[in-house]
């Protein structure tokens, strides 16, 4: 059992900080959207290209496929807000694992 937890308990950490990571990239995504749309920062700046870049393709291939499943609601995009849900919830279970682990083994 120790062993098994030298190995998972590294991994289920890491990967929790992947997760946060991603989700503060969602975030940035969002935000870069709404200040493009209200015309706040221009696309055409390079710095704000290969940032609004970055995001997109960071995000994208994540978001198409939440987007097939919701309701189309004209110019509302819930697909971020479900993404979020969604990674909170992964990283809870991953803690509540870790947790379970520890309290197993010691």
């Amino acid at each position: 059992m120790d062993t098994l937890l030298i190995v998972v308990d590294p991994l289920i950490r890491i990967t929790i900080m992947a997760l946060q990571i991603y989700l503060y990239v969602v975030i940035a995504s969002v935000i870069l959207s709404w200040l493009v749309a209200f015309d706040v920062v221009n696309m055409r700046n390079r710095f704000v290209y290969a940032v609004g870049s970055f995001v997109n393709r960071a995000t994208e291939p994540v978001l198409r496929p939440i987007r097939r499943f919701l309701p189309n609601l004209g110019g509302i995009d819930l697909s971020p807000l479900v993404l979020l849900l969604l990674i909170y919830f992964v990283q809870m279970v991953l803690q509540r694992l870790l947790v379970a682990l520890l309290v197993a083994a010691g």
